[in-house]
């Protein structure tokens, strides 16, 4: 009798406690200014960003989520009024504690009308607030050289590693 008690006591244990211990989906969520404490358009001010994005991920699926990064307003950068990307994320990896890289495609907007569409894009960010937290954009297949550009010749537009001023990335 008291086998039969501890099995059904371990059983409401499992079968209580299973869905809690499965794989939930992991969520990274971002927003703020970055720096790349560099002045790489050459106009003797310090470059950076605004940036957004949310990624999900479940155990099995593919990921899904917004980004946008763009340089405006007290963040110009090569001369322009605008540059924009953003779109849809469509996979994702994590590399490590608080580190996660992903893809997708969107547009790449120079304002003005100029408007580049369906252009790859892949970024890599690492959890932390401002002075911890970092975003590495890289453009693929377009601006390969111009001013900013960590990898000229590689026929992408690779930015260097930005770091969080303010805003928060943080893994859910």
């Amino acid at each position: 009798m008291r086998k039969a008690t501890w099995l059904i006591a371990a059983a409401v244990i499992v079968i209580g406690v299973g869905p809690t211990l499965t794989a939930g989906p992991t969520m990274v969520t971002g927003g703020g200014t970055g720096t790349f404490n560099a002045d790489l358009d050459g106009d003797g001010e310090i470059d950076g960003s605004h940036f957004g994005f949310g990624v999900i991920k479940t155990a099995g699926a593919s990921a899904r989520g917004h980004f946008m990064c763009q340089m405006a307003g007290n963040a110009d950068f090569l001369g322009l009024k605008l540059m924009q990307v953003e779109g849809r994320i469509s996979s994702a990896s994590f590399s490590g504690q608080g580190s996660l890289t992903f893809s997708g495609s969107g547009n790449v907007n120079l304002a003005n009308g100029v408007v580049f569409k369906g252009v790859a894009f892949t970024v890599s960010v690492t959890a932390g607030g401002a002075g911890v937290g970092t975003l590495q954009l890289t453009v693929i297949g377009a601006f390969d050289g111009v001013p900013g550009d960590t990898l000229p010749g590689d026929g992408n537009y690779s930015l260097p590693v930005e770091t969080v001023t303010t805003g928060l990335i943080s893994t859910h």
